[in-house]
């Protein structure tokens, strides 16, 4: 349900833009960087609290908000009623993302984990594809709010299922159910204050001086966060998790690979619905398709055989394949086909499936069982912060090639008249934004080769 969301808003998005009331490229982006930006500032608390007061009840929980909020952004008549609607799904989208993999980790043993995780990415998967079609057809047939329906019977038969069958495997002892409300509060100021610093720099153009003073303010807090953590008995955020050679490398490389690919699919539903192909919703749905399709194929295959061989290699491969999609994006130019299309889409999807449930059982493997949710919620916690910042990158990048104005135009779908100029310049800031992507999925696989020749090592300590 969450990642059939996350693609039905995206590829509804440019309609959404052009006939909401009142919409601005900010109200459209912040559609997204709102949602995010909430997620990624709870998942670590979430995570924490699961480990305290049960993951199964904090998952149940994260169903019935999610679904409420759907319903409540179906009837929104503006940006700032959607906006905020948005922000009560990203609570209980909070709930589901720091539980998920914690709770599959404790229902299977260590030699099973990276498959159980690549079945988990299945249903991820199917939501995704599903999201890009779905949402195609609902907005071009039916109209944009239609896309948040969808949640409303599959979260409460979630919720009702999860009720009668989800038992819980682990709890915290009675003497750990203590919240660190100072850490709780100074790590999620400091986040937030960091990501709006950046997105609002990258797509309002807030001054630096605004900027560098939001930063300020973000590094004050995660000041007072560390030696909060450091002081207290019982933190909200176990720093010693990143002792942890693989538990550390593992996140380093995950939210590396978030940051390149956070803007991806935003930038080409953009590119395919925008002023060169003037796509509708559901064809530029259908021209996304290659992407998650393979990343369906190789994800469990992935999974399966990192749990006989290690996941190191598999991880060093994923990304490999990725940088090599990004780099043949970096040649696309003016109107494409969908066969065009098909090669490097693939290649980025089934990167990305390769390296995802390796990678993401190294890190819940090298987890005592009681920190399993927290340190969920810190792995996805960065890949929710690099996907919002992905974006922001992504703006800041883009404006370097082209106007402003006409940048915000074709984001805020108002860029009919758009001038032949800018249409090249667009291409071209297209392109600057997929070469960064590559460069960063580099600086993973260099972080990872710094650690070769351990696999085997390091694999034994896992199982």
């Amino acid at each position: 349900m969450s990642s059939l969301d996350t693609n039905i808003v995206l590829i509804a998005l440019p309609t959404i833009a052009r006939t909401l009331h009142g919409m601005t490229a900010l109200d459209a982006l912040w559609i997204l960087l709102g949602y995010q930006l909430v997620v990624a500032s709870v998942l670590v608390n979430f995570g924490r609290l699961s480990d305290i007061f049960g993951r199964v009840r904090l998952y149940k929980m994260g169903f019935a908000i999610f679904t409420i909020g759907s319903g409540l952004c179906s009837i929104s008549q503006n940006g700032a009623e959607l906006i905020g609607f948005r922000l009560v799904q990203a609570i209980g989208a909070g709930f589901l993302f720091s539980n998920s993999a914690a709770i599959v980790t404790d229902a299977f043993p260590p030699e099973e984990r990276g498959s159980a995780l690549g079945i988990n990415q299945i249903s991820i998967v199917v939501g995704s594809v599903l999201g890009l079609v779905l949402g195609g057809v609902l907005t071009t047939l039916v109209g944009w709010s239609s896309i948040f329906w969808v949640n409303i019977p599959i979260g409460t038969f979630a919720t009702v299922w999860a009720h009668f069958r989800l038992k819980e495997i682990r709890t915290s002892p009675k003497s750990r159910k203590k919240i660190d409300l100072i850490g709780n509060l100074t790590f999620a100021g400091g986040l937030v204050m960091a990501l709006l610093s950046i997105t609002l720099y990258a797509i309002v153009g807030i001054s630096l001086v605004l900027t560098l003073e939001m930063l300020g303010l973000s590094s004050m807090f995660f000041i007072l966060f560390y030696f909060e953590e450091k002081r207290t008995v019982d933190p909200m955020f176990d720093l010693s998790l990143f002792r942890n050679r693989i538990f550390s490398v593992g996140n380093e490389t995950i939210f590396l690979n978030a940051l390149s690919r956070g803007s991806f699919t935003l930038v080409m539903v953009f590119y395919l619905q925008g002023p060169l192909m003037h796509l509708s919703p559901l064809q530029a749905g259908i021209f996304l398709i290659p992407l998650s399709v393979s990343l369906s194929v190789f994800g469990p295959i992935s999974g399966t055989l990192s749990d006989r061989y290690g996941q190191r290699g598999f991880v060093i491969a994923g990304l490999a394949l990725s940088t090599v999609g990004f780099l043949i994006m970096t040649t696309i130019t003016g109107v494409l086909n969908f066969y065009s299309l098909i090669l490097p889409l693939a290649l980025i999807g089934s990167g990305m499936g390769i390296f995802a449930s390796p990678n993401r059982a190294s890190i819940m493997s090298s987890s005592p069982p009681e920190r399993r949710g927290l340190a969920s919620g810190i792995s996805t916690t960065l890949v929710n912060v690099g996907n919002t910042l992905s974006i922001g990158i992504a703006f800041i990048l883009m404006g370097t090639s082209i106007p402003r104005n006409a940048l915000d135009s074709i984001f805020a779908g108002t860029s009919s008249g758009i001038l032949t100029g800018s249409l090249t310049d667009f291409v071209h800031s297209v392109h600057i934004v997929f070469i960064a992507s590559a460069v960063m999925l580099v600086l993973s696989i260099l972080l990872y080769l710094k650690f070769a020749g351990k696999s085997r090592w390091e694999h034994a300590v896992v199982s």
